[in-house]
Parts: structure tokens; C-alpha cells; sequence
């Protein structure tokens, strides 16, 4: 057992969230009770997850995406207040890091994407060092179809794959989540592949026309990692239980 404060300072000492410029807060956004015995990890503070987590006997939960965002509407109304009811009618602490958990080096959503799919990360790209860049750890990938290939089987999803006929893949970059817009600082890092969440209408011409493969694994997919390795870590250093719940989302 611990308390909300003391897992509050545990989680922002590890992922430092004071050094990112993010797209909402950082940190605890919903109070609830002080005492917290069982934490659950999630991607998203859905109310799937957050129901999933009271049948759970969930004092808090650790989720990557959050409630509050920068610019959305700040009425409380629609799904917005049945997801705040319930967490509050059952006294449920609501923890979500978003860039931080996507960048720390050992319990990141990127660390543990590269851990997955068996590379071995050397370096960082783009804004605010949140790509990254490896090599796969059993050698270059004969063409871009058999990393697809060797993706989807690790996450158990079909992927999109742009440049099928690319080959050989021996210097991959990636970047979890909605990450498109990061494919062209990818491509001057060096890289053979990029891989990320989602793909918009521009990216299929980038691949094309530069011979780079773009993979598109889903959003949900790719950031299924982090939260439950964080949470696991600083549940095992407080002496908590813990449990990762995966709500599943085809995005």
C-alpha cells in the first residue's frame, strides 16, 4: 500500500514529464482515494477500461491517453461525464502520461515496441527526440514485405505496408501512436523503414517516391506497451499489485 502523492512523485521522477511540451497534462488528473492498494495500467481512459478497472477493485489507474487535452471542449457532458462519474463515484485516481511515457529509454511505449519487435534502438529523431532509430538485433531484413510479415505476426494485427517490394531493411525507424507527420525526418535520418501507428493520404507518396517502406501498425497496437512495463515496475517498487488491461481497439 501506498499513498496517491507517493505514487504521483514515483511516477513523474521516472518519466520526467515537466520536459515535454504535450498535448494535455501530465500526471494525476482525476483524485480519488488516498490509499492505493491495485493499480490497473490501460492504453486509454476509456469507459471500457475504467469499468473493467472498479471490477478490478482498482484503487488508480495508469493509462496513456487521458481525459484533458489541449483544445478540446471543456464542458463536462456526454461520454466526458460518465467516464469522470464513474471514476469519482468509486474514488478511482486517474494517472496518464502521454509524450513522456511514448519517450523513456527502458519503459517507454518506443522502448518497448523496439523490445517486441526485436531491435536494438541507437539513436533519436525528430521533435523532441521522440523517434527512434535501430537496427534489427538478427541482421537486415531481406525486403520490406517480410518486416511486415515479421511485425504482424509479433502484434497479432494485419498492418498496412507501403513499398512491399523494398529490400533489404537494415536500418529501421519508429515512432508508436499517431506519428505520420514524423515519416519525412525518418527518412533524412537514414532510415530503410519507418514504422509508426497510422498512415494519412501523403505518406503512401513519400514511400513511393523516395523508397523508404512506411508500415502503418495501428495506434492502439503500437502503444500497448508501455503503460503495463511502467506499471509494473513502480507497482513492484511500492509494493503494489498490479494488472494491465487491454480494451481492444481496432484503430
Amino acid at each position: 500500500m501506498t499513498h496517491r502523492q507517493e505514487l504521483l512523485h514515483r511516477l513523474n521522477a521516472v518519466l520526467e514529464p515537466d520536459r515535454f511540451k504535450d498535448h494535455g497534462p501530465n500526471g494525476l488528473q482525476v483524485e480519488g482515494r488516498a490509499e492505493v492498494r491495485h493499480l490497473v495500467s490501460g492504453v486509454t481512459a476509456s469507459g471500457a477500461l475504467i469499468e473493467a478497472a472498479i471490477d478490478a477493485q482498482a484503487d488508480a489507474v495508469l493509462v496513456h491517453h487521458g481525459l484533458f487535452w489541449r483544445g478540446q471542449d471543456g464542458r463536462v457532458t456526454g461520454w466526458m461525464k460518465q467516464r469522470l462519474a464513474l471514476l469519482l463515484a468509486h474514488d478511482i485516481n486517474l494517472f496518464a502520461y502521454h509524450l513522456p511515457l511514448d519517450a523513456h529509454p527502458e519503459w517507454g511505449n518506443n522502448a518497448q515496441l523496439g523490445r517486441v519487435l526485436g531491435w536494438l534502438p541507437d539513436g533519436r529523431f525528430g521533435e523532441q527526440g521522440l523517434g527512434w532509430l535501430g537496427v534489427p538485433a538478427s541482421g537486415p531484413v531481406a525486403s520490406a514485405a517480410l518486416l511486415a510479415q515479421q511485425v504482424q505476426a509479433a502484434l497479432g494485427r494485419n498492418i498496412v505496408c507501403v513499398g512491399e517490394g523494398l529490400g533489404p531493411i537494415r536500418r529501421i525507424a519508429w515512432c508508436t501512436g499517431g506519428a505520420q507527420g514524423y515519416f519525412e525526418a525518418a527518412i533524412a535520418a537514414g532510415a530503410d523503414a519507418y514504422v509508426t501507428g497510422e498512415i494519412s493520404e501523403p505518406q503512401a507518396h513519400y514511400a513511393r517516391e523516395m523508397g523508404v517502406a512506411y508500415l502503418a501498425c495501428g495506434h492502439h497496437a503500437t502503444e500497448r506497451y508501455g503503460a503495463p512495463a511502467l506499471g509494473a515496475q513502480v507497482a513492484a517498487e511500492l509494493g503494489l499489485s498490479h494488472q494491465f488491461i487491454d480494451i481492444d481497439n481496432p484503430a
